[in-house]
């Protein structure tokens, strides 16, 4: 074969390969497009006349979790997780004084930020098949956690309540509106690319393995306004 056919069979070979790859990158990116819109324009305004079969716990303050130990006799087939709250000790000596069943209730220790709340959660609530969460915070947390609640879960088509305890005092976790700007860009972004790929989500422990013996022997305290 002569040089010049050669190099026309490369150019022609690149060529196709170019023109494959064009092809899977927009189908990529109708699918992606396709999935996110359907699941805002379809799901979501079907799951929001549903009942909630989800609670999500923001971390911040044991208040929240006094609180959802409270309703959860309410919620007993209800999945509950607690995102990066009290120490999980704490949160089992919570739901034994409310005397709260436990085998639905998971504690998660991946996130650090509002963000990782929901970045990490709603996988694992997805797991459940939820269609509507009741997400408890405080008030003093919004409207941050509202803005990400609604754009994380209204990304997967499942709708989304906030619900806010009474709190004693001011709760810990206070955002800046620079970190609420960015999470919510980031959030907008992770809307997109979240149609494609999930995060991990192995550090969750079932609230009923918790281990009060060994942490009684390696120590912890819970937060004062836990009373316990």
């Amino acid at each position: 074969m002569s040089r010049s056919k050669f190099d026309l069979t490369a150019r022609l070979t690149k060529r196709k390969w170019k023109k494959r790859f064009k092809l899977l990158f927009l189908a990529l990116i109708g699918f992606i497009f396709s999935s996110l819109a359907f699941n805002v324009l379809v799901r979501l305004p079907i799951n929001t006349n549903h009942t909630v079969d989800g609670i999500l716990v923001l971390g911040g303050s044991i208040r929240r979790e006094i609180y959802a130990a409270q309703i959860a006799s309410d919620y007993q087939e209800v999945p509950i997780i607690v995102s990066q709250g009290s120490k999980p000790p704490c949160i089992k000596l919570i739901f034994q004084r409310e005397q709260t069943p436990m085998d639905n209730v998971w504690v998660e220790q991946c996130a650090y930020s509002t963000f990782d709340n929901f970045f990490f959660c709603v996988p694992l609530l997805q797991k459940h098949r939820v269609h509507k969460v009741k997400v408890i915070t405080s008030q003093s947390h919004l409207p941050r956690a509202q803005l990400l609640a609604q754009i994380h879960f209204g990304a997967k088509g499942i709708a989304v309540e906030v619900d806010t305890p009474k709190e004693k005092g001011v709760p810990g976790n206070h955002e800046s509106d620079l970190k609420t700007f960015l999470d919510v860009t980031r959030s907008l972004m992770w809307a997109v690319v979240s149609q494609l790929i999930q995060p991990p989500y192995s550090q969750v422990t079932p609230l009923e393995a918790v281990d009060l013996s060994q942490w009684y022997q390696e120590g912890f305290q819970c937060e004062h306004k836990g009373g316990i």
